[in-house]
């Protein structure tokens, strides 16, 4: 099966919650008037996509309407295809321009933030880069021995210190060790328990002043690792750490498990940040750079 194929299969309930309750409510035939544009409306609502993208779209449906351009199903597919496109705009591809480059992965704990972070790792081990791994959560001890493991199968080198260990340090010396050993990347790890506490966004921000010490222009990418299954709640998340540390991309995970596959439109639309990796199963190869056109093909086609 390839890729597409597979995307297909694992945003299935994602397109149920939305493609298909909306081809529930058209029949073949049927003429859209503006009571349909409204039930369209509340399912894209109840379907996690969220007030701002759910409100543009509808916007831009009505007046279609009035154009005559949304006649039946075929057209509003359609239509609805361009404007879901057009919410998540231009591809957004990982930074990886400078020797180092340095990554910086936040967010809560529960969102596969280690096990995303181990095989980007592997995936850039795969394309021929030298890796580190920087155990800077060091609140969670098992953590930096899941960390580990990755470094371990994979071949990337691995930066820690004892449980407990001051985070920023930790990010220091493993920004310090890549430059000294010419390593391709850096990636750190970042404690995720209770962010919404003042002391740990604090925390966050000293690790980007610390890294700065070492590579001014760093951290070249900050990416937030979201869980596509908690639904709105992954917005509120990426607001306050979008705050904190400004981030540069969005990793969506757990989207095969989940009919909430809708919070992808929502958290762009929100925070305008770009969704630049995508996770839709358990291997290390489901682990992909997101591309909008092939997410949006997946759950129309």
């Amino acid at each position: 099966m390839g890729f597409l194929e597979r995307l297909k299969d694992k945003l299935s309930k994602t397109k149920q919650n939305i493609v298909e309750k909306i081809e529930a409510i058209i029949p073949a035939g049927k003429r859209i008037d503006e009571a349909t544009i409204e039930e369209i409306e509340e399912i894209l609502i109840t379907s996690d996509l969220g007030i701002k993208a759910t409100e543009e779209i509808i916007e831009n449906l009505k007046r279609k309407l009035k154009e005559g351009k949304a006649k039946d199903i075929s057209d509003l597919k359609s239509l609805l295809k361009e404007e879901l496109t057009n919410i998540l705009g231009e591809d957004n591809y990982l930074n990886l321009n400078y020797k180092p480059s340095v990554i910086l992965v936040v967010g809560v704990n529960g969102t596969g933030k280690t096990t995303t972070i181990g095989k980007l790792g592997a995936k850039l081990i795969g394309e021929g880069k030298s890796v580190v791994l920087a155990a800077a959560d060091t609140f969670r001890a098992a953590a930096i021995e899941q960390l580990e493991l990755w470094a371990n199968k994979t071949g990337a080198t691995i930066i820690k210190q004892k449980s407990g260990a001051d985070p920023a340090a930790v990010a220091f010396d493993a920004v310090e060790f890549g430059k000294a050993k010419n390593k391709d990347v850096v990636i750190i790890d970042t404690a995720g328990r209770l962010h919404t506490k003042f002391p740990l966004m604090e925390e966050l921000k000293k690790i980007n002043r610390v890294i700065k010490k070492s590579i001014p222009e760093a951290p070249h990418e900050t990416l937030l690792v979201v869980d596509a299954t908690t639904g709105q709640n992954a917005i509120k998340q990426a607001i306050l750490f979008n705050e904190a540390v400004s981030l540069t991309g969005i990793v969506v995970t757990k989207l095969d498990g989940t009919a909430k596959g809708g919070v992808v439109f929502a958290i762009k639309k929100e925070i305008g940040v770009p969704i630049k990796l995508i996770g839709i199963g358990e291997g290390v190869e489901d682990l992909r750079e997101f591309n909008s056109r092939d997410f949006v093909d997946a759950l129309f086609d």
